[in-house]
């Protein structure tokens, strides 16, 4: 038994004494200094501008000019013009349809003869006031000669006019057909029933009624005829040959293709950055769309600013005119990094500017001698940009928020051109602190080091294709 625990405590003083001399005999392990404390961070390269700025928005076009078509009379149509169709455009005076002018015609022949047979009334009528007329000038004539002697108006051969009255016996007279009655006698002027003047005028009035009602038939004679009031597109149309029209019936809508509006609206900030938006003076604007695969570019001047403010918004509408939208617009080269691949067709013919089309819109807005454009993931809280000087130290800049395009940011501040400026997050940020460049656009990593958020941050500083192309 005794023996027994001598065995054990041999083999467990072996075992301590094995363990001590591995313990003592291993080798040190390689020391390694404490990894570095300072925050990385990625950062974009500040860019200065200077020049008018240009403030963006979208919007949708709309029609500047509609026009509901309709008849001024009703009849039956007997053509329509091939163009009359919901999307065929048609030239300014264009014959749209007619209608069967058969009836007008008779109207117009039957006021003919009316006004024919009234310049035969009124020549009689001239010439019975001719004739009254001389007849008065005789009846003056012999009433002048009566009043020199009694005998001067007789003629030679009645002897029995001759006879006189007993000498200093009074006879009454009666006066002479021709002796002016008193009103003529009061006024000096003859009686105009007289002259048969109001039968003159008369007939006259009624030459001028008939004049008037053949005026009126050849115009209804025309409006058989109806033609397109300006050159542009039709929008809709219910008519077709054999239809019956009636006055004030629109059968077609008409867009005018001299020019179409672009609603863009814009935020109190966005409206100030354009100084002449409501002096009613020209402000140049431009109008972008894509079609197929390519941008289209339309020029266009600021025409107005809607009279109400955009209540849920709170907006302005500003109102973009758009000439010649039919025409077409300029194809835009697209900007860097911005598709690879071609469009697979490419169209003959711009395509047109059409209501309903939502489009891009860039107006100028002042001239500034002096900005800075940062991306937008640099901008921070109270509007703050971290900036790093001398590749180690960040500091925090204050800036004036001008606009923000896309993912780029206008601002005004104390930043120099080529001023690397932070795009990540950091935690307990203060003046001052040092930092270490992951990448700077435009530069290659620094030792060797590369990260996700570096490669982030590059893609995010990178420009867009519309401010590539504007």
């Amino acid at each position: 038994m005794k023996k027994s625990y001598l065995v054990a405590l041999g083999i467990l003083a072996a075992a301590i004494g094995g363990a001590y001399l591995m313990v003592s005999l291993r080798p040190e392990p390689p020391t390694q200094p404490p990894p570095p404390q300072t925050p990385l961070v990625t950062t974009a390269e500040a860019e200065v501008r200077s020049g008018a700025l240009e403030v963006e928005g979208a919007g949708t076009v709309r029609a500047a000019d509609i026009a509901a078509v309709a008849s001024q009379i009703s009849g039956r149509v007997v053509y329509v013009a091939p163009q009359l169709v919901a999307g065929g455009r048609v030239a300014a005076g264009q014959v749209l349809l007619r209608i069967d002018a058969a009836d007008f015609q008779n109207r117009v022949a039957q006021a003919r003869a009316d006004v024919a047979a009234q310049d035969v009334a009124v020549l009689q009528a001239e010439e019975e006031a001719d004739l009254a007329r001389r007849e008065y000038e005789q009846f003056e004539a012999r009433r002048a000669a009566r009043a020199a002697t009694p005998y001067r108006g007789v003629d030679d051969d009645d002897y029995a006019a001759r006879v006189l009255p007993p000498r200093g016996e009074a006879v009454e007279r009666l006066p002479a057909p021709s002796e002016p009655t008193s009103q003529e006698a009061a006024s000096g002027a003859p009686s105009p029933l007289a002259l048969r003047q109001p039968q003159l005028d008369a007939a006259r009035a009624a030459r001028q009624r008939a004049d008037a009602a053949l005026g009126d038939a050849q115009l209804a004679l025309s409006r058989t005829v109806v033609r397109a009031p300006f050159a542009g597109l039709v929008q809709s149309e219910t008519i077709a040959v054999g239809d019956v029209v009636t006055v004030g019936q629109p059968f077609a809508q008409l867009i005018a293709s001299r020019a179409v509006e672009a609603v863009v609206p814009l935020s109190d900030e966005e409206a100030a950055l354009v100084p002449d938006l409501f002096s009613g003076r020209p402000v140049e604007a431009s109008v972008y769309t894509d079609f197929g695969g390519l941008r289209y570019r339309w020029r266009a001047t600021v025409d107005r600013v809607e009279a109400t403010r955009d209540a849920a918004a709170r907006t302005l509408n500003v109102v973009l005119s758009v000439p010649a939208p039919i025409a077409g617009g300029r194809v835009v080269d697209p900007g860097e990094g911005e598709r690879s691949t071609a469009p697979t067709v490419v169209p003959s013919a711009p395509p047109p500017l059409l209501p309903g089309t939502y489009v891009e819109a860039e107006i100028r807005g002042a001239e500034l001698d002096r900005y800075v454009v940062v991306p937008r993931r640099a901008l921070r809280r109270d509007n703050e940009v971290w900036a790093v000087e001398q590749d180690t130290l960040l500091r925090v800049v204050r800036v004036d928020v001008l606009q923000q395009v896309g993912e780029q940011v206008f601002v005004q501040g104390a930043i120099d051109a080529g001023t690397p400026v932070v795009t990540n997050t950091l935690d307990g940020v203060v003046d001052g602190m040092t930092v270490r460049l992951a990448r700077q656009q435009g530069r290659p990593p620094r030792g060797g080091e590369a990260s996700e958020g570096g490669q982030q941050a590059a893609n995010v500083a990178r420009p867009n294709r519309s401010g590539a192309d504007r």
